[in-house]
């Protein structure tokens, strides 16, 4: 890469980094976008440097990625939303002096419905016979607590013991962009925790085991792709003939509070949602269920 691209780019994904607290994926998939572009000008304008961008330069990037790669317009709008970064970023550095924010519109999105298990699914899906065993009790506690307090796979495999907080039933979490907020923990969740805690995870412990809640057999940390195959296979035990995945508990969770009455700004501090707008889809699946509802039950539906 250019020096000066090369500069540009690592100065935006630090800053990122250290004054927005932009969480790991999201820094990976900024430097990958951002790599590609300069990649992309170094093969097609080698002669701009940052001080040269414009928005002719940034439309060609974009439309040539959408042409080779086929990209969908959420693909889309990660693309341009790092291109926002860095065009902010050269401002910010008195490298660039013209607004460029007319040539990174965002691409307009049909916003699909969260998938949602139904209450009687879910209680299907606990109602599983677990192995009286360690790992059993551990499955049994993991697939608890991500129906009961909402958590994402990320979320639950960076829990540590002093994240839970027994006396006043909440737990720690340290959710995207290391936003911390603490989560009720139903009775049967904690039951579920405790007997993990006190009877399966001690004798998965090796010297090197960390502070993290959840082990694996090895007495090392779960990772997520771990974390949706034990949902999977709970959900094949449960012989419901589906697939299951964990942010499927996720938003079951949310959906089921709301339908039961829950203040939707409640359901936005649970979940961890820096803006209620990504809340409020909840609405329209609880919306789409009461429809539903009506056109099956009503005489004159």
């Amino acid at each position: 890469m250019d020096r000066d691209w090369e500069e540009a780019v690592e100065g935006c994904l630090g800053h990122l980094a250290t004054e927005k607290s932009h969480a790991v994926n999201t820094q990976l998939v900024n430097r990958a976008t951002l790599e590609t572009f300069a990649a992309w000008l170094e093969k097609t304008h080698p002669a701009v440097k940052p001080q040269d961008l414009s928005g002719e330069h940034l439309r060609g990037f974009l439309q040539a990625q959408r042409a080779r790669r086929r990209l969908a317009p959420a693909s889309m709008k990660l693309l341009v939303v790092a291109l926002r970064h860095l065009t902010a970023h050269l401002g910010r550095e008195g490298i660039l002096k013209q607004d460029l924010r007319p040539a990174l519109d965002l691409p307009r999105l049909d916003r699909s419905l969260p998938v949602t298990l139904s209450e009687a699914e879910v209680e299907r899906l606990l109602a599983a016979p677990f192995p009286e065993t360690p790992l059993g009790w551990r499955d049994r506690a993991m697939l608890e607590i991500l129906y009961a307090s909402g958590l994402r796979a990320g979320e639950i495999v960076g829990l540590r013991l002093e994240n839970y907080l027994r006396e006043e039933k909440l737990l720690r979490v340290i959710g995207k962009g290391n936003r911390e907020r603490v989560v009720p923990i139903g009775e049967k969740a904690m039951a579920a925790l405790d007997r993990w805690l006190a009877h399966g995870r001690p004798g998965l412990v090796r010297p090197r085991t960390g502070g993290e809640i959840f082990l694996g057999g090895h007495g090392r940390r779960l990772t997520t792709a771990r974390v949706w195959q034990i949902v999977q296979e709970l959900s094949d035990r449960a012989g419901l003939g589906k697939k299951i995945w964990p942010h499927l508990l996720r938003h079951s969770f949310a959906t089921h509070l709301l339908s039961h009455g829950a203040d939707l700004r409640a359901i936005q501090e649970m979940l961890g949602h820096a803006s209620l707008a990504t809340t409020q889809v909840y609405t329209h699946v609880d919306q789409a269920r009461l429809k539903e509802a009506h056109r099956r039950f009503h005489p004159r539906a």
